[in-house]
């Protein structure tokens, strides 16, 4: 059972904290992680890209010239795609790259990430996230206190409007709740930031 310690704001050392082996203490599976990357990321294009055929080309309608007797190439249409203003070969259409994982997969994939954090110390237990207004310097001061590097990710145990505004405006810096993490994130982030109240959700959800 992998234990590390809970920070305060200002990177002292509150208390120590116990993860779960079943979330934070399994051998991270490489191909599960690998899988749920592609998938995350092939889900994000829109796939929206098209190109005019032949057939969808205006004009071309007349025969450029007769079959026979001009020392030319036959030509049928001048909107076949070797001309000039013709349709495009072979060109994209619209179509959907996105697929999906089952549920097993994406809790095994969202599992090794946050141990391979884990085993390689990239994860902070915080104890709190406190803004009391919306202000960036307030989350800047904190992150250099804990030590945390220029990628980060902030795993919140729920909405805190002013903890995510805070947060937005830094480059590198992102935040999601337990219930909206997902694998590219976690190893994305070079340090992933859990506040305390986030980590029981996360077992109780992933466990």
């Amino acid at each position: 059972m992998p234990t590390i310690s809970v920070l305060d704001m200002a990177g002292k050392k509150v208390s120590d904290i116990n993860l779960s082996d079943a979330v934070f203490g399994i051998e991270p599976n490489t191909t599960v992680m690998h899988m749920a990357v592609v998938a995350y990321l092939a889900n994000q294009r829109q796939g929206t890209q098209s190109t005019l055929t032949r057939s969808e080309v205006s004009g071309g309608g007349k025969k450029p010239w007769r079959q026979k007797g001009t020392g030319h190439a036959r030509q049928g249409s001048t909107r076949a795609p070797q001309w000039y203003h013709g349709g495009v070969a072979l060109g994209p259409k619209p179509r959907e790259y996105g697929f999906t994982l089952n549920k097993k997969e994406r809790r095994l994939a969202i599992q090794s990430a946050l141990s391979d954090k884990v085993l390689n110390n990239n994860l902070i237990v915080l104890d709190t996230l406190k803004c009391d207004e919306y202000k960036t310097k307030t989350v800047v001061e904190c992150l250099a206190a804990i030590g945390a590097a220029k990628k980060s990710l902030i795993i919140l145990a729920e909405n805190d409007s002013k903890a995510i505004r805070s947060a937005s405006n830094i480059k590198g810096v992102k935040t999601a709740q337990v219930n909206t993490i997902n694998t590219y994130d976690i190893l994305n982030a070079d340090t992933v930031i859990v506040v305390k109240d986030a980590v029981a959700k996360i077992e109780e959800v992933y466990a």
